[in-house]
C-alpha cells in the first residue's frame, strides 16, 4: 500500500484508470501522455487486449514503448511486435523482457530478426542480453562487426569456467593484512596456497570464514569444521554457476546453507534434487528454489509466497490457483509438506546440520515468522474452511492470504464481495479490480480512501465515474 503521507488522490485514481482493461484505447492515450501517470504505470496492466497494447505501441514517446516492451502483463507474441521499433531503447528493453522472472518469452523469429538489423549496437544485444537461440548465435558468429562475431563464438564455445585469481603473490599479501575484505577476497582465490587457507578458516572475521567454507576443494567434514553465519544477502560462490552436474549434487546435498541455496537457484537443477531441496529447513534455500525453478512444487510455492510475500511467486507457474484439494487436515495429520517448528540455525558447522534435509524425516517447510510481513509464515498452514483452491484462504488470519481468493477463478462473487469488505485496506485494495464486483460496489470501493483509488482498475467501473476521474485531473 502506498504510504497516506504521500498520497495524491487524483493521480492515485489515474494510474489505476489506466490498468483499467475497459478503457477505450484513446482515453489510455491521453493518460499516457499525462506526467502523473507515468510509462511504468500506464504499462503495468495484468494483461493486455490487442487493441490498447496497439495503441501504445505507436506512442511517439520512446520512454511509453520502452515500458510496454517490459510489461509483465504482456505476451511474448505482443511484445514481438516491437521489433520493427526505430529506437534502440526499445529494442534493448525487448530484448532485455519484463523484470521478473516468469514472463511469456519472446519467439524466436524475433532474435532472428534483429540478428539481420543494420545497427550493429542491436546485433551485439544479443550477445550479452539473455534468450538468444543458439542458432542466431551461429549465425552472429559470421557477423562482419568482430567483436560481435568474437563474443557470439565464445558464447557456443561455453569455455569450463575459470576462477578469476589476482595470483599467488597477491593473495598472500591480502591474506596477511589487516583488511577484513581483502582476506576475505584472498580466502576466496584460487590460488591461495594451502596453508593460508587453513589459517583463514580460524580468521576473527566472519565473513573471512565464510569464503573459505565454501572454497570447492573443501570436503563437508572441512566445511562443518569452520564456524561461520550465514547472512541472507551472502553471495553465491562464482565456481557454483557453472557448476557441473557432480558437483551440482555435492552442493545440493551439502550441509552448507549458501551452497544449497546456490544449488537452488541452478538452471540446470535435476528434477530429484528439486524434491530434496523443496523440503529444505532454510526458508532462503525454498525461496531461491521457487524463484529460478519453474519445477517447483505449487504448494512449496504458495507456501513459501505466504512466508516471504515474494510477490513474484504469484507468477510462477506451478502457482495454485485453482482445483486445490480441500484443506481441511490440520498439519500433523498430512504428509508430504509440514510446517517444521524450529527456525534454522543459519550457521554452518555441526550447528547447521539440523537444517539438512538429508538429518530429517520426509519434507519440512520451516514457518518461522518473517517481520514486516503480516505474520504469515505464523499462518503458513492450508486453512480449514472445507474450501478448495484460493478460496480456501478466504477466512485466513493473514490479510495477505485472506487475498488470495482473488486469483482464484472459481471463487465465488458473493465471497469476492465479502472480502472487498474486509477490515484489512491490503486485502480491499487487492479485491477492488475483481471483475466479479457489481458496478455499485466498484463505485463504493472507488471512494475507499485507505485503498487508494484502486477501484478505478475495475472493468465494472461505471464509464460516468471513468469521465469523472478525467474531470477531476482536468483531462
Amino acid at each position: 500500500m502506498e504510504d497516506a503521507l504521500t498520497a495524491d488522490p487524483v493521480r492515485d485514481r489515474l494510474r489505476a484508470l489506466a490498468c483499467n482493461p475497459a478503457l477505450p484505447a484513446g482515453t489510455l492515450l491521453i493518460l499516457a501522455g499525462d506526467e502523473r501517470v507515468g510509462p511504468r504505470h500506464v504499462t503495468a496492466r495484468r494483461e493486455w487486449a490487442d487493441e490498447a497494447f496497439d495503441a501504445l505501441a505507436t506512442h511517439p514517446d520512446p520512454a511509453v514503448r520502452e515500458a510496454l516492451a517490459q510489461s509483465p502483463g504482456a505476451t511474448g507474441e505482443q511484445r514481438a511486435r516491437l521489433a520493427g521499433d526505430l529506437s534502440i531503447d526499445v529494442l534493448h528493453a525487448l530484448l532485455e523482457g519484463p523484470r521478473t522472472r516468469w514472463a511469456d518469452p519472446l519467439p524466436h523469429w524475433v532474435h532472428r530478426r534483429l540478428a539481420e538489423h543494420p545497427e550493429r549496437l542491436v546485433r551485439d544485444m544479443l550477445t550479452f542480453l539473455p534468450g538468444t537461440p543458439p542458432d542466431v548465435l551461429n549465425r552472429l558468429t559470421r557477423d562482419p562487426y568482430p567483436r560481435i562475431a568474437e563474443a557470439a563464438r565464445e558464447l557456443l564455445e561455453r569455455k569450463p569456467f575459470q576462477e578469476p585469481t589476482m595470483g599467488r603473490d597477491q593473495a598472500v599479501a591480502h591474506a596477511s593484512g589487516d583488511s577484513p575484505w581483502n582476506r576475505a577476497q584472498a580466502a576466496a582465490d584460487p590460488e591461495l596456497p594451502q596453508s593460508w587457507v587453513r589459517r583463514l578458516a580460524a580468521d576473527p572475521s566472519p565473513r573471512v570464514r565464510l569464503a573459505v567454507s565454501v572454497r570447492p576443494e573443501l570436503d563437508e567434514d572441512e566445511r562443518a569444521a569452520i564456524d561461520c553465519p550465514v547472512p541472507a544477502d551472502a553471495p553465491v560462490p562464482g565456481w557454483m554457476v557453472a557448476a557441473g552436474p557432480s558437483e551440482l549434487r555435492r552442493c545440493a546435498l551439502s550441509r552448507h546453507l549458501l551452497l544449497r541455496r546456490g544449488a537452488a537457484g541452478h538452471p540446470d537443477l535435476p528434477a530429484d534434487l528439486i524434491a530434496v531441496l523443496a523440503g529444505d529447513g532454510d526458508p532462503l534455500v525454498r525461496l531461491a528454489l521457487c524463484s529460478h525453478q519453474a519445477a517447483a512444487p505449487g504448494e512449496l510455492v504458495l507456501r513459501t509466497y505466504l512466508e516471504t510475500g515474494e510477490e513474484d511467486l504469484l507468477a510462477h507457474p506451478a502457482f495454485p490457483r485453482a482445483g486445490l484439494a480441500a484443506h481441511t487436515n490440520p498439519p500433523s495429520e498430512r504428509t508430504g509438506l509440514a510446517v517444521h517448528a524450529d527456525p534454522p540455525s543459519g550457521r554452518t558447522g555441526l550447528a547447521g546440520n539440523a537444517d539438512h534435509p538429508s538429518e530429517r524425516d520426509g519434507l519440512a517447510v520451516h514457518a518461522d515468522p518473517l517481520s514486516g510481513r503480516d505474520g504469515l509464515a505464523a499462518h503458513a498452514d492450508p486453512p480449514s474452511s472445507g474450501q478448495a483452491g484460493l478460496a480456501g484462504y478466504a477466512d485466513h488470519p493473514s490479510g495477505r492470504a485472506r487475498a488470495l481468493a482473488r486469483l482464484d477463478p472459481e471463487a465465488p462473487a458473493a465471497l469476492i464481495d465479502r472480502l472487498s469488505r474486509d477490515p484489512d485496506p491490503y486485502v480491499r485494495a487487492f479485491l477492488a479490480d475483481d471483475p466479479r464486483l457489481p458496478a455499485a460496489r466498484v463505485v463504493e470501493l472507488l471512494a475507499d480512501p485507505e485503498i487508494h483509488g484502486r477501484a478505478a482498475a475495475n472493468p465494472n467501473l461505471p464509464h460516468s465515474q471513468i469521465l469523472r476521474i478525467l474531470a477531476e485531473a482536468d483531462l
